[in-house]
């Protein structure tokens, strides 16, 4: 796939990212936690959006793949900071977010900050607040008391090695909450879910399309698809939901 680029932020952060030329809205591609650039879906829509010749960035965020920084030293907020200095320097008029669980917190927060560039959304498996929906609720009291005391916690998972989740990154996640005010989306958006997805529940996914407002906005709901939803039919759907998101916003 190349060597990537990389951008120096204002906060001292260096960005890995590949980006594409083509016609806009830009596509731009915002992976999980933890996840990077090099994942399936991310490789998939590039190459998908060459082979249209449309304009497409994905990056990692700082603490993600070949980015500066560790995982452990970010939290939401970082993440947000660093979407937005890639979206401002990498990508010019209309931009047209793909985030993945995490990538769809971050892509709504991307959506509240600068509504003006976005011309429609699409999320897959999107975790909006899980930081405290998810981990916070979820913590005993033994773990609350561990992540004051130590200042994090170990939680296995289904997909990767256990997330260390610190106690920066819960009281960050909420400033950056997103379903406990309004939450407005003017523009087409597609929320893709797989049924079958163990980290993010199909009851999330509704919970944020009844929480959001917006003209244009449909929850698609997949039979058995995983929190991955990155086989070929799900890929499919995917590049199916940005042609329908585009389409709808011209």
């Amino acid at each position: 796939m190349g060597e990537p680029s990389f951008l120096s932020t204002k906060q001292g952060r260096k960005l890995a990212y590949h980006r594409t030329e083509g016609r806009g809205p830009w596509v731009v591609f915002l992976g999980g936690l933890k996840s990077d650039m090099q994942g399936t879906k991310a490789v998939f829509l590039e190459e998908w959006a060459k082979k249209q010749g449309r304009a497409f960035l994905r990056f990692d965020y700082s603490g993600h793949g070949e980015s500066s920084g560790e995982f452990t030293e970010g939290c939401i907020g970082d993440w947000a900071e660093d979407t937005a200095e890639a979206v401002a320097a990498l990508t010019y008029g209309p931009i047209l977010p793909v985030g993945s669980s995490m990538g769809g917190w971050q892509a709504l927060l991307l959506a509240r900050a600068m509504p003006e560039r976005v011309a429609g959304l699409v999320t897959i498996a999107a975790a909006p607040d899980f930081t405290e929906d998810g981990y916070w609720a979820g913590f005993s009291d033994a773990q609350k008391q561990t992540l004051e005391e130590v200042g994090h916690v170990e939680l296995p998972s289904d997909y990767m090695e256990p997330y260390v989740i610190t106690k920066r990154m819960i009281e960050d996640g909420r400033d950056q909450l997103v379903l406990r005010s309004p939450l407005k989306l003017p523009f087409p958006v597609r929320f893709l879910q797989g049924t079958a997805d163990t980290a993010v529940s199909v009851e999330t996914a509704v919970r944020l399309l009844e929480h959001a407002m917006g003209p244009d906005m449909q929850l698609r709901l997949v039979k058995d698809a995983d929190h991955r939803f990155s086989d070929g039919p799900c890929l499919g759907l995917i590049a199916k939901a940005i042609d329908e998101v585009e389409q709808a916003s011209l």
